[in-house]
């Protein structure tokens, strides 16, 4: 018999007391956006109002509590990605965004935490941290390209490393459709 016939138990759906349990050792696994924590409890309660009532609850008590809070959330976020992952702001925004994060705070957060970073550095780090060395043909120039855009760094700074690479001039040109359309992909 393979384990997926077999039918699922269904949970009975939680109370408040049994949902705030619920989520404080949810946010105990890692942190989580409000979002995100929404999602996951509402597939605990009960359907339709009184379930979605029961989620307004509890959410604003673990913001009273301080167990759930976006901008700190944010925060933590940016820096880890910025100084563990070397990422540029373009992905962590895009990331932040995607969790659900509102834009004024992820606005605030990435302006604060990328103020007085030189994003070239940053990206040389990101260069390392990955091993990547200077490219050998057009190919390769590509394929740095590619990891530097998804990374989040500005097109202008992935060419001022390039050149400094002695990259030619004519690989630089054919990248420049890759690094616009890159760039527009990222920013919607």
């Amino acid at each position: 018999m393979s384990f997926s016939s077999r039918p699922k138990k269904a949970r009975a759906p939680l109370n408040e007391a049994g949902l705030y349990e619920y989520a404080v050792k949810a946010l105990g696994r890692r942190m989580r956006t409000e979002v995100e924590l929404r999602r996951l409890m509402h597939r605990r309660v009960e359907p339709g109002e009184a379930g979605a009532a029961v989620v307004a609850a509890v959410v604003m008590r673990l913001k009273e509590y301080g167990y759930l809070d976006d901008k700190s959330y944010a925060e933590t976020f940016t820096r880890l990605r910025q100084e563990n992952e070397k990422l540029g702001q373009r992905t962590v925004r895009q990331k932040l965004q995607q969790k659900g994060v509102a834009a004024r705070i992820v606005e605030e957060t990435i302006e604060a935490r990328y103020a007085g970073t030189d994003e070239e550095a940053l990206a040389r780090q990101y260069l390392e941290r990955k091993r990547i060395r200077k490219p050998e043909d057009e190919k390769a120039t590509a394929r740095v390209m590619r990891r530097l855009v998804a990374a989040g760094f500005a097109t202008d700074v992935i060419y001022r490393i390039l050149r400094q690479w002695d990259v030619p001039d004519e690989a630089l040109s054919q990248l420049d459709n890759l690094g616009e359309s890159a760039q527009d992909t990222g920013s919607e």
